[in-house]
């Protein structure tokens, strides 16, 4: 076989080098176009701690969800959204130098479908309509797939081997989930409704996702469509998911439709239909777990506590890290490092959204990073 077309094919499906952020400047003639650092420390008024600014407020910068693997493995770089060059891109960030790469060309970047691969080789994005793979190792962009007209993306998660993509598309009041092979096979759709679907979640070590709808419920379906069932979670509607690292239970928030009840993290396994309540929240409307789900972190959705807080699972203790005064919390995303040792999160505070960045060494313990 040709050495060319060998070398094409390997990097299409994905078996690159083992050197996940090599520089392309060798790859292409046209230079990378690197952003200078504007980051800026400042000690929280509330707690006093150090925050890090890494983005000025005076553009706009987008924070992909925890589920979409925004910081590398080990923790060297960040991937986000910015307008920063003029049109809204995706960019990573050098978090030594605070230098940001501009990685993309998109014409209608969706900032929050940005995800990192899990063999941290490319990004996955959608651009308008088009699911994109960029590699960057050569820098060149595949459109992995196309929605069809009228659909809008509601939701985006690559699976963790790599092979698949979700996306939940809606057309009207018509709702579907979507199955995206992101080597060979066909696009399949698994669910399809009335009724919003939003935040597709595959299972680690499993082939199902989780998805929700908009009446506040949580499912499960298999990669064939098949058992597609409602979980039997309580408490409350079900704002925000995340699987424990196993893949065998699912994290989830539930949200009280009272006011004077406390939003809870439980705790649902769905091959026994068991829940249980991890631990009531002070308000939290957005979460996330470290590696090992010892600790989470959330944003408060309270007006009188706009605040990002560590929970200690083993005793269900929160302590405040610092305010985050977004104008909506739902939007904060904070989330830790692969490694534990970092929290990031999102905020329009100092003016647009920007995005923070929190060493948290010394309350929570240094997790596996791979």
């Amino acid at each position: 076989m040709d050495g060319g077309k060998l070398r094409s094919r390997r990097a299409f499906l994905g078996a690159l080098p083992s050197i996940p952020f090599l520089s392309a400047a060798a790859q292409k003639k046209e230079p990378e176009t690197i952003l200078p650092s504007d980051r800026k420390r400042y000690a929280d008024p509330l707690t006093d701690f150090e925050v890090l600014r890494l983005t000025d407020p005076s553009y706009t910068s987008y924070l992909p969800p925890p589920t979409n693997r925004p910081v590398s493995r080990r923790g060297g770089f960040l991937f986000y959204a910015s307008d920063r060059p003029g049109t809204l891109q995706a960019l990573r960030m050098d978090l030594k130098t605070g230098e940001s790469t501009v990685l993309t060309e998109a014409e209608d970047l969706q900032p929050l479908s940005l995800t990192l691969m899990p063999d941290q080789r490319g990004v996955c994005y959608l651009d308008g309509r088009e699911l994109q793979l960029l590699s960057f190792v050569n820098r060149k962009t595949h459109v992995i797939y196309e929605m069809d007209d009228g659909f809008a993306c509601t939701g985006f998660s690559v699976a963790e081997d790599g092979r698949h993509a979700f996306l939940t598309e809606q057309r009207a009041a018509r709702c579907r989930l979507r199955l995206v092979p992101l080597g060979r096979g066909t696009p399949e759709t698994l669910v399809e409704g009335d009724g919003e679907f939003l935040s597709p979640l595959p299972r680690p070590r499993r082939a199902g996702a989780l998805y929700r709808r908009g009446d506040g419920t949580a499912w499960l379906v298999n990669y064939d469509g098949q058992q597609n069932r409602r979980l039997r979670t309580t408490g409350g509607r079900v704002a925000a998911a995340t699987w424990s690292p196993d893949g065998r239970s699912v994290f989830y928030l539930a949200v009280q439709e009272e006011a004077k009840r406390l939003n809870a993290i439980r705790e649902h396994v769905p091959d026994t239909n068991t829940d249980a309540e991890v631990s009531l929240t002070s308000q939290f409307v957005d979460f996330d777990r470290n590696a090992d789900a010892s600790v989470f972190v959330g944003a408060s959705g309270t007006r009188a506590q706009p605040h990002i807080l560590l929970l200690i699972r083993v005793v269900k203790r929160e302590l405040t890290l610092c305010e985050h005064k977004a104008s909506d919390p739902r939007t904060v995303h904070a989330h830790f490092s692969p490694n534990s040792q970092r929290v990031f999160f999102q905020t329009d505070r100092h003016g647009k959204p920007s995005l923070y960045c929190m060493a948290v060494d010394r309350l929570v313990e240094a997790t596996e990073s791979g």
